[in-house]
Formats: C-alpha cells, sequence, structure tokens
C-alpha cells in the first residue's frame, strides 16, 4: 500500500476540514483546557482525565469526541512543566527529566526562557509525532508484529543502561540507586508464583508500591525542603524580563532542532510499543541526548536548556505514536490507551484494518487533533508563562503553603489509602538525603519504573524461549548498545590511564555521602538474604538485583575510602569528615540545616496527625494559616485567603470534579 495514494490523502484532507468545523474545534479547545488544568496538578494524570471526560462522549459525533479527548491527552506534558521547572515538582512520571535542568535554570533567574524552550520542544514533539502516526499507520503492521517478549525485555536492559549517563561521574553510584530502586518496584505479590515479597503482612504493600507517591518524595519534597532551610525566593535574580527570556527559550529550541528532531522521532518510536510509559521516555530521551550532545556531560542538571528540550520533545511526541498498536492492532499502549480503546469502541469503530480503509477520514481527524491540541496548547502557555515565572520571586512563606498540601493530595491519588502519605514521607528523607550527600536520584526512579517490566519480561521470555531469546537479531543489537553504554565511563578511565593513577592511601577516608553506602548495602544484604527461602521463580529477580547492588556498593564504597588519585598526594586529612551544609550553603552550618530539615518534615508529620484526627479537608486550611502565621510571620488577612483559596481549589477539583475518597479520620 503507497502512503501518498489518492485515497490517503483526500482522506486526510476530508478529515483536517471536518475538525476544522467550529462546533467540533470548541470541544478540542475544551480538552486541551482540560489537559492544561490537569498538567499544573501533581498526580492527577491523563488516567483521570480520560475517566472525567470518557462519559461524557457516548452520545457525542465520534470526531468531535474523539478530539476532545486528544485534545486532552496531547497537552497535559506541555503545562505539567511549569510544577517541573519553578518548584522542582513533577506534574507526573513524564517530567520527572526536565525537573533536573529545569529546576537550576529558575534558580538562575532563567524561568521564563526554561518554560519557554519547553513548551516550544513540546510544540515540536507534538507535530512530530502526529506526523510519524499519519505516516507510519499505513506501514506499520509487519513492523509491530515482530515485537516480542525479548525484544521488550531487550528494550529494557537498554533503558536501565542508561543509569550509567544519568550518574555522572559515579556509574557504580548510579548501579545501586537503580538496584534499590529495581527491589523497591519488587515489593508486593509476585505476578509469576503469587509469592508476596517483603510485604510485612502489610496489606497495602500486597498490590506494589505506587509510583506518584515515590515520584513526588524523591524529587518534590526535596526542593521544597531545600527552600525551607534556605528560607528564600526560588530565584533571588531574574536574569531576563519575561519577553526576553521567551524569546531566548524559543530560539534555544530552534538552534537544537536535531535534538529535537531525535528526541521527538525516540519519543513516538517509543510510544508505539505497549508498556513503555511517559515515565521511561523522558529518561531514554534524557540519556540519549547527555551521551549525544557536545560538553553534555559537563553541563546536564546544572541548568543546561538541552536538559529540558530533549525529555519534552520526546514526551508530546510519545502520543501520536501509542495511537499506533491502538488503532492499527487494538493494542492500547496503558490504561490511558485503553480507556480510548473501550470509548472507540462504544461508538462502532473496531481497531484493526477497517481504521485504515473505511474510517481513515476518522484516524486522520485524530492525527490532526494531536497536532492542532499541540499547536493551541503551546500557544496558550506562551501567553501565560510570563506570569507563571513571576511567581519563581516570592517568598518562600507564600509558596510553600501553597504547594504542599497539593502535593499531599496529589501523593494520595497513588492508591488512595494513608500508606500513600507514609511512603511520600518516607521517600521524601531519602530523596532529600540522596540529594544533599550528592547522589543521583534518576537512577532509582529509573530502576523503580522499569524494574518491574524487567522481571515480568524476562520471566516470560525465559519460560517460552529457554536461552534461545538471546539469539535474536533485534535482542542482540539491543544488547550491544545497552553493554556500550552502561561501560564507556570504564572505557573512557582505562583509555586515559585513570586505574593507574589510583594509589592505596594510608589513611582511611570517609565523608557524609558514605552513610549512603551502609543505608543501600544494608538493604540490598537483608533483601538477598531474606528471599533465599521463597519459590524459585519469585527469588530469581531479587536474588540477581540484590547481589548485583552489594557487588556494586561494595566495590564502590571501597574505592572511595581506601583508594586516592596519585597526584592528590597524602595530604588529604584521615578521619571522618562530614560537612552536608557546604555542598549548599556556604552560610550555613551542618546544625542549622538539619534543624531546619527536621522542622520541615516535622510540618509534615503535624499535617498527617492533623488529618487523621479531623480529615484533610479540614486541615489544609488549618496548615497553611498555622506555617504562614509562624514561618513567615504573614498577616492574618493574607493568611486566611491563601487558605481559603487553597481549600476551594482542592475541594472543588478532588472532591467534586474527581469525587476523591479522603483518607479515613476518627472524626470522620
Amino acid at each position: 500500500m503507497h502512503f501518498f495514494d489518492h485515497a490517503t490523502l483526500s482522506a486526510a484532507g476530508h478529515a483536517l476540514s471536518i475538525i476544522l468545523q467550529f462546533n467540533r474545534l470548541v470541544f478540542l479547545w475544551f480538552g486541551v483546557l482540560v489537559g492544561l488544568a490537569i498538567g499544573l496538578l501533581p498526580g492527577i494524570g491523563g488516567l483521570t482525565g480520560f475517566a472525567l471526560l470518557v462519559p461524557f462522549t457516548y452520545t457525542m459525533d465520534p470526531y468531535a469526541a474523539f478530539a476532545m479527548l486528544l485534545g486532552m491527552a496531547s497537552v497535559i506534558t506541555t503545562s505539567d512543566v511549569i510544577p517541573a521547572v519553578l518548584f522542582g515538582v513533577p506534574g507526573h512520571a513524564a517530567s520527572q527529566a526536565t525537573v533536573l535542568d529545569g529546576l537550576p535554570m529558575t534558580q538562575r533567574g532563567e524561568a521564563s526562557r526554561a518554560l519557554s524552550a519547553c513548551y516550544m520542544s513540546s510544540l515540536f514533539g507534538g507535530l512530530i509525532g502526529a506526523v510519524i502516526l499519519g505516516v507510519s499507520l499505513p506501514l506499520v503492521r509487519p513492523l509491530v508484529l515482530s515485537i516480542g517478549t525479548p525484544e521488550m525485555l531487550a528494550l529494557t536492559i537498554f533503558g536501565i543502561s542508561m543509569v550509567s549517563a544519568l550518574s555522572g561521574n559515579a556509574p557504580l553510584k548510579g548501579v545501586v540507586a537503580a538496584c534499590f530502586g529495581i527491589l523497591v518496584g519488587m515489593i508486593g505479590t509476585n505476578i509469576e508464583t503469587g509469592q508476596l515479597r517483603w510485604t510485612g503482612g502489610t496489606l497495602y504493600l500486597q498490590d506494589r508500591i505506587p509510583l506518584v507517591p515515590i515520584i513526588l518524595g524523591i524529587f518534590a519534597l526535596p526542593e521544597l525542603c531545600e527552600l525551607a532551610i534556605r528560607r528564600t525566593a526560588i530565584a533571588e535574580n531574574v536574569q531576563f524580563s519575561s519577553r526576553e527570556g521567551m524569546r531566548q527559550g524559543v530560539l534555544d529550541s530552534l538552534r537544537n532542532w536535531f535534538l529535537v528532531l531525535r528526541c521527538g522521532g525516540l519519543g513516538s518510536v517509543l510510544g508505539a510499543i505497549p508498556g513503555i510509559t511517559g515515565a521511561v521516555t523522558d529518561w531514554i530521551a534524557y540519556g540519549h541526548a547527555m551521551q549525544t550532545a557536545r560538553g553534555a556531560k559537563d553541563t546536564f542538571t546544572k541548568g543546561d536548556v538541552r536538559g529540558v528540550i530533549a525529555p519534552e520533545a520526546a514526551n508530546n511526541a510519545r502520543e501520536g505514536g501509542s495511537l499506533v498498536p491502538m488503532l492499527a492492532f487494538g493494542v492500547p499502549g496503558g490504561a490511558a490507551q485503553a480507556i480510548l480503546l473501550g470509548a472507540l469502541m462504544v461508538h462502532g469503530f473496531i481497531p484493526g484494518p477497517d481504521m485504515l480503509t473505511k474510517h481513515l477520514a476518522l484516524t486522520y481527524s485524530m492525527v490532526w487533533s494531536i497536532a492542532l491540541a499541540n499547536i493551541f496548547g503551546a500557544g496558550l502557555c506562551f501567553l501565560l508563562s510570563g506570569q507563571f515565572a513571576k511567581i519563581s520571586t516570592l517568598r518562600y512563606t507564600l509558596i510553600l503553603p501553597v504547594i504542599m498540601p497539593i502535593i499531599y493530595v496529589g501523593a494520595f491519588q497513588g492508591s488512595r489509602s494513608w500508606g500513600d502519605l507514609f511512603v511520600l514521607l518516607i521517600t521524601g528523607v531519602i530523596g532529600w538525603a540522596m540529594k544533599r550527600l550528592k547522589w543521583a536520584r534518576p537512577p532509582l526512579i529509573l530502576g523503580l519504573v522499569l524494574g518491574v517490566l524487567l522481571e515480568r519480561y524476562m520471566s516470560i521470555s525465559v519460560m517460552r524461549y529457554g536461552l534461545d531469546w538471546l539469539t535474536r537479531p533485534v535482542v542482540l543489537v539491543l544488547l550491544c548498545l545497552s553493554a556500550v553504554v552502561f561501560f564507556k565511563p570504564l572505557f573512557k578511565l582505562l583509555r586515559s590511564g585513570g586505574l593507574m593513577r589510583l594509589r592505596l592511601s594510608g589513611k582511611i577516608v570517609l565523608k557524609a555521602e558514605d552513610l549512603a553506602y551502609v543505608f543501600f548495602l544494608g538493604v540490598g544484604l537483608y533483601m538477598l538474604v531474606s528471599c533465599q527461602g521463597w519459590l524459585p521463580m519469585a527469588r530469581m529477580g531479587p536474588t540477581v538485583v540484590a547481589s548485583i547492588l552489594v557487588i556494586a556498593g561494595g566495590i564502590s564504597l571501597a574505592y572511595k575510602v581506601f583508594f586516592t588519585p596519585a597526584q592528590a598526594g597524602a595530604g588529604g586529612s584521615g578521619g571522618i569528615h562530614m560537612d552536608i551544609a557546604g555542598q549548599h550553603d556556604v552560610s550555613l552550618s551542618t546544625k542549622t540545616v538539619l534543624l531546619r530539615a527536621a522542622r520541615f518534615f516535622g510540618w509534615f508529620v503535624a499535617f498527617l496527625v492533623c488529618t487523621s484526627v479531623i480529615g484533610m479537608i479540614a486541615t489544609v486550611p488549618l496548615m497553611i494559616v498555622a506555617y504562614m502565621r509562624i514561618e513567615g510571620r504573614e498577616s492574618w488577612k493574607l493568611s486566611l485567603i491563601l487558605a481559603a483559596c487553597v481549600t476551594a481549589i482542592v475541594y472543588g477539583v478532588f472532591d467534586q470534579i474527581i469525587h476523591m475518597p479522603w483518607p479515613s479520620s476518627l472524626i470522620g
């Protein structure tokens, strides 16, 4: 079938004319507005958006219905960069990588530039995804059918190999963090055997720990804790005026057009593979940019604009790619696509050959919907981003009490039980400690997301193919690429003669960051020993991963404690050296930092205690007023107004629109 035949072109033209009719454009606009609003709220993903909108579409014209649904889904990843860039709070799993360079840019006073670069690359990424969807639908059938479980396994291994790229100059520390993430992802019921793993008899842990509270704990809480420790605005000085910064961001995206093109294409291809979520796509794109962009190893995670461009282009392109298997074969890429598939079938359309022949106009109306939604969404964000960027200059006593309740409510979306809030607190402390002790956090999340897939695909591949899965051509190519990416830092060290310059230190030098090794190695050893009595299929994954954690952690710790580069000489002081304050703010002592961090997490504990007594809705205004009065000496008037506004938003969105069940309390 030739793609550019007359029937296809006429169907594409007819679909555009249908979508551009006013009564359908209105629904597309409405979907875009809902999507942008969802993107701003941490923890509320596309799944919630579909669940909200789908019931209204059953009586609608199918073109308008899918324009509205795809308009909503296409722009969530456009607006979720706003909390990610301004506060370091990932709106969703798909905006984690954007935090790494977006927040440092905001702290330098370049918020409007970072946001503008995000919107522009999101726009281009979305358009690339739409083009690839439009071009590939008629051609894709043989390709998607050739992807089996072994290929999925190899792709997952390739994704995990990116930890070396995301770990800076310490790839072994990245391996330790990634293995810890994989082991956390394995807590719960093993699907293949029904074996309960590390649940301690707790019902909450049996169904695996949800991703949302962990992401907010590892990325969002540490940044807000740092804000509470510094007691300043996020950006001390603004380098650009809003308009100038936005112009600069657009130019950055245009200047890096080849990176946008590469990451957009990568996002589309990954989106077309069922099971590869936005949480995976943005890390792979970020890792790819870090490996290929000039000088990226030194500048990424420190506020390099390319670090926000790459993941955003990939994320928005993913939406177009994810529709390929759904429309061509009826295979949804995830839960959100499954809901969309259900809506498609309610309207009487069956995925498969009919969508590429009889209903080609509807199929292309979806392509146009994604393209137009990205244009509308980016346009709206551009209009507002100058105002959003000004938020970064507000004092911390106005920002923290507004953001914190929304994070608590967002984390509660994980499984809607008390366990989500405890997980948020525990991972928040771990995330803050990793940030202070200079441990990369992205590998932990990458391990958590990909570990579940890794174990599932490995058990299916081994049961079905034995060891023959290793001989498949695509698998071999992906495994070779993984090895190259993973061992690249080691090859570099060997080539430069780095190992020859190491010598045994005469003194044992311990630093604060080495305390993290004790924690990770302790967890790894406990999990390794405790899983040995399980069924063979249930213990295979944990044994392999925990062993790698212990070996990598042991080697890395020994290297740090006993060896020193020869050129450093023996001048280093021995003994135990601890300095967790100096890495971030020279003016603060370690004691002050620890006290302020304890105070920050103390407010969190107070929120939980109060929620358990009077309920979350009543706790929100109470804690906002208390925080603003005690921490910032803000006026009663301002405190009450802000508390009333935040409570109204939380109640209106989560209670009245989403009908979310709230945490149980003594008063009820």
